[in-house]
């Protein structure tokens, strides 16, 4: 009986002993819990943009403000340029509009001259084969220097010469600043400019 005893507490306490123990749980996905916190926090809509990345998203193909900007704005200018009928007998004159950059007036003389070399329909040009090298201003003495080409198609008889001389004269005289015009053909002073008349070295507003 005793020993019957012993054996009945031995197996109720390996009983218990085994009731006591439960079976460890099942460690958790770390990587699909940490996916999917990820994929709540970005509501189901793919992974979250590079906030860094967006602003210079936006910021590209923009234009810096604060950088050099290049601007084309132009002056323009009304002058009168002077023309012959057909029969070269006087000079007609007519209004041009001109365009020159800003902060470089001074390219006005090329542009009058360039006009001068127009003529409306049923009037000459006395300028127009002429080919003008350069025109430069001089604010020390009031001086506009202008040198030509003059080819063989360019040449005029007496009367020709004459009214070129004052066309010139009254195109570049109607700015206040040239007081005198200097004409040089090929970088030389000539004596006469088509053959014709004495050319004067300079030309002088008072003998317009």
């Amino acid at each position: 009986m005793r020993k019957m005893g012993c054996l009945l507490l031995i197996i109720a306490l390996l009983a218990l002993a085994g009731c006591g123990q439960k079976p460890a749980a099942m460690p958790a996905d770390t990587g699909n819990a940490s996916n999917a916190a990820e994929g709540g926090a970005n509501n189901g809509q793919g992974p979250a943009a590079d906030s860094s990345q967006g602003a210079g998203g936006e910021g590209a193909g923009q234009t810096d403000a604060s950088g050099p900007q290049q601007t084309s704005e132009q002056v323009k200018l009304t002058v009168k340029v002077y023309f012959t009928d057909n029969d070269l007998i006087e000079l007609k004159p007519a209004e041009r509009e001109i365009e020159v950059p800003k902060g470089q007036e001074d390219l006005k003389y090329e542009e009058a001259f360039k006009a001068l070399q127009s003529a409306d329909p049923g009037l000459i040009s006395l300028w127009e084969k002429v080919k003008l090298n350069s025109a430069a201003f001089s604010e020390a003495n009031g001086e506009l220097a202008l040198d030509i080409e003059l080819p063989d198609e360019a040449r005029l008889g007496a009367g020709g010469e004459a009214l070129a001389i004052d066309a010139l004269k009254k195109t570049m005289f109607q700015f206040d600043e040239v007081k005198q015009i200097e004409v040089t053909v090929g970088g030389e002073k000539v004596e006469s400019l088509m053959g014709h008349a004495d050319l004067e070295h300079p030309i002088t507003r008072s003998g317009s």
